[in-house]
């Protein structure tokens, strides 16, 4: 009779910490930008709204509150890293995309070297070399009752340490994450890469039921954290899906579902094919909400939306490079707000006000602390300092109390030629931007809250703005312990911003 009254006692507290404990997903876009959805995050509608179909982000937006102040870093690796890690990255100096063990993915400059920096990306363990050791996100949620589910694109770890495979980084689950952060193909007909004894690292790995099928990736992946979140629902346990889509990442390739609507529009072949890579990963989103509605998960669900950058813009597209996110400036990769301004949609039952919106400045690395908040899991123990800030102040129409600085720090040539797409620094404070550009240590300031498109560099007419940014820049690389580039001509490092800036005013 004791036994059995214990077993009931155990059952019941198991439900009650389930109903407790909401579900957590993180819906992560690769490389989609912040015009690429037919919900408006500028102030009004733009041609790009009326091109791209996203009827199920707008349906998240209707019941959640949108950011439209949102911000990634320019290039995926680093904005996944902070995410997991709710670090800047001055602080875990995953600075670029990794790929390969101990092998930089750096373009070539003809006047600077970059500093050295973690190319092998997160590690769980202390002591690996070109690493951040940090807790993550995942084992954070996973030491707290949660079932965690990893799908997707992780591209957290160089291929060859413990940080490429998410289920060492405190997932439960991963299928089809690994150290590549693009998919050799989006074809199920093609194995996703694995076909005709082709041998990869861009193979995507772990769907190997599909292969041979007529199916698309992104479905694929959609079906994968379907049968996960079924799982843990049958288990009675709260789960964390970080739904990790490769879309719409290059290659550019037509979604067979959607594409032909955008060929009779009269589109650019790629850019029809881009569309319906949108498209699909929009019926992706719809597919779990229905599925969270069906088992009656949605009122105890939070769903974050978000890229990893900007839009891509530079390479890879149709049309004319490099205006792919207007009225924002360049794109992917680049110092501009094409770069680095991202969707960002939150809903949180009983929360989340609908069809709100906040025009505060937020980062990556808030989604850290926030997620936490929401778990309600309030002393969390990590190995590294969180330099994301909790959002959910926001969520209840509280502005911050002060105006914060964002940082980025991309001492690297990506690759392709353009826009800012070049070594820099760059701090932001409300509406006011100042970038530093390492090539030849120059300064732009912009004051984007009436220049959005960056056209009107303000330095020499703002110069005591430029003075107080410039210093709150430095300081921050310097408290990171950053090294700045070296000139190839002297040997020597460039002047970090803040004593660049000073030399300029004598």
């Amino acid at each position: 009779m004791k036994k059995s009254f214990s077993l009931i006692c155990l059952l019941i507290c198991g439900l009650i910490t389930f109903a407790q404990q909401p579900n957590i997903i993180i819906f992560f876009v690769d490389d989609m930008g912040w015009q690429d959805c037919s919900l408006p995050f500028h102030e009004q509608r733009t041609k790009w709204n009326d091109i791209y179909r996203t009827p199920n982000l707008e349906k998240l937006a209707a019941e959640g509150m949108k950011f439209t102040h949102a911000y990634a870093a320019p290039v995926c690796s680093p904005s996944r890293v902070s995410l997991m890690t709710g670090m800047n990255a001055i602080r875990h100096k995953v600075t670029n995309w990794t790929l390969w063990k101990n092998q930089s993915t750096d373009g070539k400059s003809d006047r600077l070297i970059p500093p050295t920096w973690n190319l092998n990306g997160i590690s769980p363990v202390a002591g690996v070399e070109n690493t951040v050791h940090a807790t993550t996100l995942a084992q954070v949620l996973q030491q707290n009752n949660y079932r965690t589910i990893h799908i997707g694109k992780a591209h957290l770890g160089a291929a060859g340490t413990l940080g490429s495979d998410p289920r060492n980084l405190g997932f439960d689950v991963n299928i089809a994450g690994h150290a590549a952060g693009a998919p050799q193909s989006y074809y199920g007909l093609d194995n996703f890469g694995k076909n005709k004894g082709r041998d990869s690292i861009w193979n995507v790995p772990g769907l190997e039921k599909y292969w041979g099928k007529d199916i698309f990736l992104t479905e694929a992946l959609t079906l994968e954290a379907i049968a996960a979140m079924e799982q843990a629902r049958v288990a009675q346990k709260p789960f964390f899906l970080h739904m990790a889509h490769y879309a719409v990442h290059a290659p550019i390739r037509a979604d067979p579902r959607f594409v032909q609507k955008y060929y009779a529009m009269g589109m650019d072949s790629t850019e029809a094919k881009y569309a319906s890579l949108v498209e699909g990963m929009d019926k992706s989103l719809g597919d779990i909400m229905r599925y969270l509605a069906d088992q009656k998960l949605d009122q105890n669900t939070i769903i974050l939306f978000l890229s990893d950058n900007g839009g891509l813009s530079a390479n890879a597209r149709g049309g004319t490079r490099h205006q792919h996110n207007t009225p924002l400036r360049s794109g992917k990769g680049s110092a501009y707000e094409g770069g680095v301004r991202i969707p960002f949609v939150l809903k949180w039952p009983g929360m989340t006000s609908p069809n709100s919106i906040c025009a505060e400045n937020i980062i990556i690395e808030d989604v850290f602390p926030t997620v936490l908040q929401m778990a309600g899991i309030k002393k969390a123990q990590t190995v590294q300092k969180i330099d994301g800030q909790n959002i959910s102040p926001l969520i209840r129409h509280t502005k911050t109390a002060a105006k914060r600085f964002l940082y980025w720090h991309y001492p690297h040539i990506w690759g392709p030629k353009g826009p800012a797409l070049e070594l820099y620094s760059v701090v932001r404070q409300g509406g006011w931007k100042l970038i530093y550009f390492h090539a030849d240590q120059h300064f732009e300031l912009y004051n984007t809250a009436t220049d959005l498109t960056e056209s009107q560099n303000l330095f020499t007419k703002q110069h005591p703005m430029a003075l107080k940014l410039a210093k709150a820049l430095g300081k921050a690389l310097k408290s990171g312990q950053c090294e700045m580039p070296k000139m190839i001509a002297t040997q020597s490092n460039i002047l970090f911003p803040d004593d660049q800036i000073k030399t300029l005013s004598q």
